[in-house]
């Protein structure tokens, strides 16, 4: 099938799942989840799949072994593209906000961290890099990442890229409200163009740090 766009329940389930994060709640709403939120959602994957690649969904469970909040359900239904082999993510997720759409490293092993810094510090692709961020940022989306408070080991107070190389993580975003072309089939539209408007920022990781070469323990 072709997606058509995301019920209005599919947002007034997460807003009641926000309010009654309960095993209860969720069994007497699945029917809406499964229909409202779960279909349109791969339908959407499926008709992306052509220009950007096969998507994984998340499961709707949170993991909550080792958190001090037991609510067992994410409020958020997400899916993302690539990422295995240090392309970057392509990512999206419907919840009660809205539609979320990022792209970029959203974490980074130390190995691909010193990567990107060395590439940072190069004036050549330093600048690079700023000229995409420059970029992404002047269509609308948030810059963002995990970053040092301080400048990194090694680096002067004065390096004319030091906002970059404070990154150990590096992302951006767009949080797209309930709007209402969220219930038509634009939806896919607003996630293919933002995408697209990202794609740069994955395409200087891809090359400049790429995935991580450590071996994993």
């Amino acid at each position: 099938m072709t997606f058509t766009g995301f019920p209005p329940e599919a947002l007034d389930f997460y807003e009641g799942l926000e309010a009654d994060n309960t095993k209860a709640y969720w069994n007497e709403h699945r029917s809406v989840f499964d229909d409202a939120v779960k279909a349109p959602l791969l339908e959407l994957c499926a008709d992306l799949e052509a220009e950007f690649g096969v998507a994984k969904v998340f499961r709707p469970y949170r993991d909550v072994r080792f958190s001090h909040d037991k609510s067992p359900y994410k409020t958020h239904q997400g899916a993302v593209v690539g990422d295995r082999a240090g392309s970057g993510a392509l990512y999206f997720h419907l919840s009660a906000a809205g539609l979320f759409v990022a792209a970029g490293y959203y974490e980074m092993a130390s190995d691909q961290v010193q990567r990107y810094r060395e590439a940072v510090d190069d004036e050549t692709t330093g600048e690079a890099l700023r000229e995409v961020v420059a970029t992404v940022a002047a269509a609308g989306h948030e810059i963002g990442g995990d970053r040092l408070k301080t400048r990194p080991r090694g680096y002067p107070e004065d390096h004319p890229r030091l906002e970059l190389l404070r990154h150990r993580s590096l992302t951006a975003s767009h949080q797209f409200g309930p709007e209402e072309w969220l219930h038509t089939p634009q939806a896919e539209q607003v996630v293919a163009r933002t995408w697209r408007q990202m794609q740069p920022l994955n395409d200087w990781l891809s090359r400049h740090v790429g995935a991580s070469r450590a071996a994993r323990t």
